[in-house]
């Protein structure tokens, strides 16, 4: 142990740097640390993902996903109108269709329940920025992502119908489309089938780099839309794989998209910070849903405080190079930053 004499001498001969370098100093109060914070997280990176329903005066809390709701269309023009006045910029659609069929034939339905979402919103409020997932996983009856032959999803056939969908929503006024089949070519098929039909205006969000994640089950039940058999490992990616993802985003950049996914979120941070590096592109990430169900089921048991939570959580995905985040908890934080500081501990 020091003796007296011995801290003296240890006070008396500091450190290079210490005490002139005194890192608390900026950390003393709270307009302190805003003044220094290095990453903001704003109501403007948000995008909130809604599932669209038919029939009327839907609005049913989804149980794995407490408040998340299926919405039918007039419920939808209410979340629209509601979304506005918290300033909220951007939505992503996903729709559960009245049928199922082997093709997802609703998917590319003109009167399909995600191109009558994309009017609804548009109506409400011509300025907020629609997003649509393209894929077929919620209108198929087998739950795959693709079209299905021999027990094997065909990539190549898949594309047609994935291109006719973005189609479909751009003609209904959608913005941005977003595919996320991770099927090899989609990026191409719909940016060609979007400029052949006078769409070249409507941006591409890919999802360049989806993970096959347990992260998903919830919204496999909010958009019903497990596979009937096997799983989606043979088209989504190795969750071990970082390299690979930056070679699928190369690709889908090389083949028009606009924007970039990094999918999940959380347990992916890496790849968001590794492609944050390598690519100079809008880059997002989808905070999903097991992310989100388990940080609502630890607050509602009282183990954590969820604004902070989640709060620092998005913080992270801001800090780790995204400019927009996917994300369920969109409502409740552009309630808390409109009243309060971005983050504070």
């Amino acid at each position: 142990m020091l003796n007296e004499l011995d801290l003296q001498i240890s006070l008396e001969r500091p450190t290079a740097t210490f005490p002139r370098a005194r890192m608390r100093r900026l950390r003393r109060t709270e307009n302190l640390r805003v003044l220094v914070r290095e990453t903001d997280l704003n109501i403007a990176d948000l995008v909130y993902p809604l599932f669209i329903v038919h029939g009327n005066d839907v609005r049913e809390e989804i149980p794995s996903m407490p408040d998340v709701y299926h919405l039918s269309l007039d419920q939808l023009q209410r979340e629209i109108a509601e979304l506005t006045r918290l300033n909220i910029k951007g939505v992503i659609l996903f729709g559960l269709p009245a049928r199922k069929d082997e093709v997802g034939s609703e998917n590319f339905d003109e009167r399909g329940i995600v191109q009558e979402a994309i009017r609804v919103c548009k109506r409400v409020n011509p300025e907020i920025v629609v997003m649509t997932d393209v894929c077929m996983c919620q209108y198929t009856s087998h739950g795959h992502c693709g079209i299905v032959r021999d027990g094997k999803i065909s990539n190549d056939e898949t594309l047609p119908y994935l291109a006719r969908t973005a189609v479909s929503h751009a003609a209904a006024g959608a913005d941005i489309v977003a595919p996320s089949a991770m099927m090899d070519g989609q990026v191409d098929a719909l940016r060609r089938a979007l400029d052949a039909n006078g769409f070249d205006d409507v941006a591409i969000l890919a999802y360049a780099s989806k993970f096959a994640s347990a992260f998903y089950g919830p919204f496999r039940e909010a958009a019903d839309s497990p596979p009937r058999f096997g799983d989606r490992r043979q088209y989504q990616m190795d969750s071990a794989n970082a390299q690979e993802a930056l070679r699928e985003i190369a690709l889908d950049l090389a083949e028009g998209a606009d924007m970039v996914m990094v999918k999940p979120a959380l347990a992916y941070l890496d790849i968001v910070r590794l492609a944050r590096d390598t690519f100079h592109v809008p880059l997002a990430t989808y905070n999903v849903s097991g992310e989100y169900a388990m940080v609502k089921a630890a607050a509602r048991n009282g183990w954590i405080d969820e604004r902070k939570v989640v709060l620092e959580l998005l913080t992270s995905m801001k800090r780790a190079g995204a400019n927009m985040i996917l994300t369920y908890h969109a409502k409740q934080v552009a309630h808390w930053l409109g009243s309060e500081p971005p983050y504070t501990q």
